[in-house]
């Protein structure tokens, strides 16, 4: 409930970013510069006088919906090779080797590296953040249907002459949902994270499109001076992310029936 809860508030932020806080997020006004927290400016305002509350909600909405691009396209490919590598042994070990290959650079390395070729964009942030989480999604689904496609419906349905393919749609794809369920949970709170490490970077959303990474990047020179730049889009990124690890842990003991009968 309380992982529920700070999901709800950043969403609500940003899904009502325009009516929140209706200043605009990129225009500046130099005369208000560095104003502190006030009614005016709930969350102050910056270097050039934009209001850091407009940048929190209208970053976080672009943020988010970087994440769940990624969530998408991340789920789509991670569970078409996790199928394909588990049912298909002839594939199974090229496909994995390619997903260990993948796997061993570091995450972030790995999203900026291919930002850095690509260019920086949100689309290529996606494409970036999207290749780091597949091979993760890929052998949780691929681990699932190794031990769902050896249970006694499958054989009896391979039994009666059902095709490979209606098998995979109607018997071990929709088993393997929980663990891909909660898999995706965590790429969406990790994918937002990455997401403000690659802005923060320059290597996500250009500037001015606000985005979390770039508004505490924007306020980096002066913490000291105007610490609150740096503070709230800082905390509305660790309240997604922690709301979003919450809801992850609550589904994986909720859909883990080994969890469940040791909690019993």
């Amino acid at each position: 409930m309380i992982g529920a809860v700070l999901c709800l508030f950043v969403f609500i932020l940003a899904a009502g970013a325009d009516v929140i806080t209706p200043r605009s997020p990129v225009q500046t006004r130099m005369r208000e510069a560095f104003h502190p927290p006030s009614a005016e400016h709930w969350f102050g305002t910056d270097q050039l006088g934009r209001d850091v509350a407009s940048r929190v909600s209208h970053g976080a909405q672009i943020s988010l919906a970087i994440g769940l691009a990624t969530v998408a396209l991340t789920g789509v490919a991670g569970t078409i090779i996790g199928l394909v590598s588990g049912y298909v042994p002839p594939l199974d070990g090229p496909l994995m080797r390619i997903m260990d290959a993948l796997m061993a650079f570091p995450a972030i390395m790995l999203a900026v590296g291919i930002t850095a070729a690509v260019g920086p964009s949100s689309l290529n942030a996606v494409v970036a953040l999207s290749a780091v989480y597949v091979p993760r999604t890929a052998r949780v689904v691929r681990a699932s249907v190794l031990v769902i496609q050896r249970l006694e419906y499958v054989e009896a349905a391979r039994g009666i002459g059902a095709r490979d393919s209606r098998i995979l749609l109607r018997h071990v794809l929709p088993n393997s949902m929980g663990p891909l369920i909660v898999q995706l949970t965590f790429v969406f709170a990790y994918a937002v994270l990455s997401e403000a490490a690659l802005s923060f970077l320059g290597m996500g959303t250009p500037p001015p499109t606000p985005t979390l990474g770039n508004v505490i990047a924007d306020g980096r020179d002066y913490v000291r001076e105007a610490p609150w730049i740096c503070f709230y889009p800082g905390m509305t990124l660790l309240i997604a992310v922690l709301g979003l690890n919450l809801v992850g842990e609550s589904l994986r003991d909720l859909l883990d029936p080994r969890t469940t009968t040791r909690a019993v």
